[in-house]
């Protein structure tokens, strides 16, 4: 039964959402799945489905699953808003009922990290039957026993539990019988719309418990509605989506919206911290033992084959291809590159130098050569000199947070993860960081800070004694922190979990005289906190569900300017419009937590339309550690496809957006932390320019694209690029110079040559008719005329000669690489879409539009092989140069007159060749790379390409093999169109 629907007004993704909906109904399509950000209107966008489908007679009923009772609570109100008749209960006695994932299982958001800040698992299998399964059952399993984050690549993990036999029977069948008796309710509930909320927990808790479910339920209509974009689904929840839902039908992303004005401009900034002095010296002596190790393994007497000696013979002097080597072993390739960028190793034949490699070696790059040299060769000989080069591996391994075992080096549990992950330093700098959005918005500043853990459960390590607090990082510590500051103190900070309240005393008690349910309120009392000395809590007959909803709206009235709590609680389902930024200092790094925690902070604030939001980042790094770049690639995994704006303006994804300067690869150097931190204070402060930069309500494409961001390396005036946008001007080749540009003198050289030519008739004249002041003129006129045509010659020769010497420009190479692509039949659109921009950081941001990202992919990648070193091209093409010349004194002065004279006839000839490679996709045939040839003749000049499999390309490959013609580095990058 239903009443007089409420009317609304629905947004502009909200309408685009139902529309592709009620294609997808007319088409026949029983089930699909819609992604949009939170504070998109999701849950609005499913209730006019559940109305639209009950109206039309398609069902009779709609369940409504989420992932917790605030969602629940949501889609409860927000049904009777719209007169839908809703209940909470198992019934299914309503024509909607809302319930939650936990009428078939539990799982807990606190526990997806530990407290080292490593992931967990995040299933709590309260449903399932306990005695007959293990808790992983509900997990897809992964072949190496580990989530992919877990794993160290190329490692297994030192379980601390026996793993358990996979699961083969069905999960149904294993449900506690109240989950049980529930399926059989959904199955006899005749024609349903099934209506599961935030499912991207499904692809994470669920498995194939999903699949098994919706197969009991082959006629219900189904609708996932997430805010996880498909395209940062894993390859396994890929294809779990297509298998259950079919192609994803919608999906919004984040900027779209904001563009639109439905969610809040944003930034993201990083705060960049190092250990405490305490925690430095302790990372000092854990990295002392390693470090040892490693100084040994240069040593031509340690083990029977050194460790250099056996990695030039398995990746350098093999016969094997490299690209068979990098495709069978790909990590521990990338640690050989790695080796080799630090001089420890020669280049190996056929590879090429990305910027991902251009970093010195980690302790996981350590780790899997010496574990490819120790079982490859050391533990097999039965040599006392090899077993002592093991044990001494073994005693070293665990400072690194790994262990030898019997079947190799295998990721163990460290303590370094946990020091930097719950650094005293990241609580310091959420206090300073406070204090200058303070300064920044005054009173209209609310400052949520998230945490992992409200108190951290584990014991701290005996090594960890006085190094670290017990509480580190928790909810409980960063409030200490707040509320001591000098300058956070009276913002009134407050702490709200599913257990606590908690703040200074005074603040409890202005929140209590606050309170409009008095009768509560006389129930409640303050105490102190457990473990506190200065913090108490207030405490009495009320629960999470009561106290959450009253001290959020005393927060948004700014009462209380700074909010402490845990992702679980202050995640999904909560929502607060007046939050002006967010301190992350939480450890985990899936694209669903990332999006669900940045989106408390997008909501729009109908009192402040001009809100920007600010949200940080903290991150904690050191370089006397082998692993001290841990937390560095937490937040480089934060972040990879998350996008946002970059200081030019740009929407980007990746840790760039956060600094240009910041690498997906390294760190920044310690040195370079206060000019980073001050970048991101300035950010901080030019909300206006950010709300600017934004451009909401302009058209936009709703489309993320792979664009190319190169950069030089050389120094001025060696290898590197050059100027112009336009084709190549002067092209040289073995014995002649073709000129077809620099035409800027051709009118005046026609002028002067035609007044000399007028001169020497007047002259002549003059000669016949003796009339001597004519005669004269024109010997002045014409010495003149002739003068200025000298001049003009020099000074076009002067030009032609810079022009061929000048390297040629990032654009003509790329416009070489679309015009190649486009006349190979690869994309659609050449040089004409190419797009070209220098940054204010020297980096050129290239990409290919009016193509789709399919085409622009292959666009970055190839330009990308193009100004890369060359590796194993099929075909490579020349570049014919002529090397500048210094030209000093008066010897000099005259050779280079003498040089700008030929040059003005024509005459430059190279004294050099530089060859490039072809890249893959234009290799692949002879056609293809004639095609690109033609383009880089156009653009850069050059001649036919030559294949590297005969006698004649071997020889050039073998001279030219490891060659980097543009010094320049390469990152890939995904922009927002």
């Amino acid at each position: 039964m239903t009443v007089a629907p409420a009317p609304v007004t629905l947004r502009v993704h909200q309408r685009e959402a139902l529309a592709a909906l009620a294609g997808a109904w007319t088409a026949g399509r029983r089930r699909a799945w819609v992604a949009m950000p939170p504070g998109a209107g999701k849950t609005l966008v499913g209730l006019e489905t559940i109305r639209d489908r009950l109206a039309a007679g398609a069902v009779g009923r709609a369940v409504v699953l989420g992932p917790n009772t605030a969602i629940q609570g949501q889609w409860e109100r927000a049904a009777r808003d719209l007169g839908l008749e809703v209940a909470t209960d198992r019934t299914l006695s309503s024509a909607v009922t809302a319930l939650t994932y936990q009428a078939l299982a539990v799982f807990d958001p606190d526990q997806e990290v530990d407290d080292d800040g490593e992931p967990t698992s995040v299933v709590e299998e309260v449903a399932l039957a306990t005695v007959s399964k293990p808790p992983q059952a509900v997990l897809e399993p992964d072949p190496m026993g580990l989530s992919p984050s877990t794993a160290s690549p190329g490692f297994e993990t030192v379980a601390a539990q026996p793993p358990q036999p996979p699961v083969t029977s069905p999960l149904l069948t294993r449900l506690h019988p109240n989950g049980q008796a529930f399926v059989e309710q959904l199955k006899a509930a005749g024609p349903l719309l099934l209506v599961l909320d935030e499912c991207h927990h499904l692809l994470e808790v669920w498995g194939r418990l999903l699949g098994e479910l919706l197969d009991q339920l082959p006629d219900a209509m189904v609708l996932g509605l997430t805010a996880t974009p498909p395209e940062a689904l894993t390859a396994d929840q890929a294809v779990l989506v297509d298998q259950l839902f079919g192609t994803p039908l919608y999906r919004a992303s984040i900027p779209a919206v904001v563009k639109v004005g439905d969610l809040a401009p944003y930034v993201e900034l990083a705060w960049l911290t190092t250990p405490t002095p305490q925690e430095a010296d302790w990372l000092k002596e854990e990295a002392a033992r390693f470090q040892e190790l490693v100084t040994q393994m240069s040593a031509p007497t340690f083990g029977s084959i050194p460790f250099l000696q056996w990695l030039d013979a398995r990746f350098v002097a093999t016969t094997v291809p490299w690209f068979n080597l990098l495709k069978e072993q790909p990590e521990v390739c990338r640690a050989v590159l790695r080796l080799h960028h630090v001089g420890m190793l020669r280049l190996p034949p056929g590879a090429r130098m990305s910027e991902e490699d251009r970093t010195r070696p980690t302790a996981d790059d350590w780790c899997l050569l010496i574990d490819d040299w120790l079982r490859g060769h050391l533990t097999k000989t039965g040599k006392p000199e090899d077993d002592q080069v093991v044990e001494a591996v073994r005693r070293a391994l665990p400072s690194v947070g790994y262990q030898w075992t019997k079947r190799g080096i295998r990721r163990g549990r460290s303590p370094v993860d946990r020091v930097l992950a719950r650094s005293e330093s990241k609580t310091e700098a959420v206090v300073t960081i406070v204090g200058a959005e303070h300064r920044n918005l005054g009173d209209d500043m609310r400052m949520l800070v998230l945490c992992d853990h409200e108190r951290a459960g584990a014991t701290l390590p005996a090594d960890l004694t006085g190094v670290i607090d017990q509480q580190s990082g928790s909810a409980h510590a960063m409030l200490y922190a707040l509320v001591a500051g000098p300058e956070t103190g009276p913002l009134a900070p407050m702490l709200v979990t599913g257990q606590t309240v908690a703040g200074a005393p005074g603040t409890l008690l202005a929140f209590q005289a606050w309170l409009p349910d008095r009768a509560l309120a006389d129930k409640l009392r303050v105490e102190p906190l457990a473990g506190s000395a200065t913090l108490s809590s207030l405490v009495g007959p009320w629960e999470s569900r009561d106290w959450v909803g009253l001290v959020t709206t005393y927060f948004e009235d700014g009462r209380c300017q700074v909010l402490v709590g845990t992702r679980a609680l202050l995640g999904e389902g909560w929502d607060a419009r007046r939050i002006t930024g967010l301190a992350d200092v939480t450890a985990v790094t899936t694209i669903t937590s990332v999006v669900q925690t940045r989106g408390r902070a997008l909501r729009t604030d109908p009192l402040r339309p001009d809100k920007v939001a600010v949200n940080w980042s903290l991150v904690c790094v050191t370089d006397t550690h082998p692993k001290g770049g841990n937390d560095w690639d937490r937040l480089v995994r934060k972040h990879e496809g998350f996008l946002g704006l970059d200081a030019d303006g740009q929407i980007i994804d990746g840790v760039a957006h956060c600094d240009p300067a910041f690498s997906p690869f390294v760190p920044p150097p310690v040195s370079e932390f206060a000019a980073a931190n001050a970048r991101a204070l300035l950010r901080s402060e030019q909300r206006a320019l950010v709300r600017q930069q934004w451009q909401v309500g302009q058209p936009y494409v709703d489309a993320t694209v792979p664009t190319i961001r190169i950069k030089e390396r050389g120094q001025p005036g060696q290898a590197g690029f050059g100027l112009g946008t336009e084709a190549a001007e002067v092209v040289l080749r073995p014995d002649a110079a073709e000129l077809r540009g620099i035409r800027r003198h051709a009118v005046r050289d026609r002028a002067t040559s035609l007044l000399a030519g007028a001169a020497v008739v007047a002259g002549v004249v003059s000669l016949v008719t003796g009339g001597l002041p004519v005669l004269a003129g024109a010997l002045v006129v014409g010495g003149a005329a002739a003068y200025a045509r000298v001049c003009s010659h020099f000074s076009r020769g002067r030009e032609l000669l810079a022009a061929a010497e000048t390297p040629p420009s990032v654009v003509r190479v790329a416009s070489a690489v679309a015009d190649g692509l486009l006349g190979a039949g690869l994309t659609r659109r050449g040089s004409d879409s190419v797009e070209v921009v220098l940054d204010h950081e020297g980096e050129y941001r290239c990409l290919l539009r009016d193509v789709d990202a399919t085409e622009a992919g292959l666009f970055a990648e190839a330009l990308e092989e193009a100004v890369a070193p060359i590796g194993l091209p099929r075909y490579l093409v020349p570049r014919w140069v002529r090397t500048t010349r210094a030209r000093t004194g008066r010897l000099g002065r005259w050779a280079g007159r003498w040089s700008a004279l030929l040059a003005g006839f024509g005459r430059i000839r190279s004294d050099g060749v530089v060859w490039h490679a072809v890249p893959t996709a234009l290799g692949v045939n002879a056609e293809r790379a004639a095609a690109y040839a033609k383009a880089w003749d156009h653009w850069v000049g050059g001649g036919d390409p030559v294949y590297t499999g005969s006698p004649e390309g071997q020889g050039i490959l073998a001279a030219n093999q490891g060659t980097d013609p543009f010094d320049a580095s390469t990152v890939m990058r995904r922009q927002w169109a």
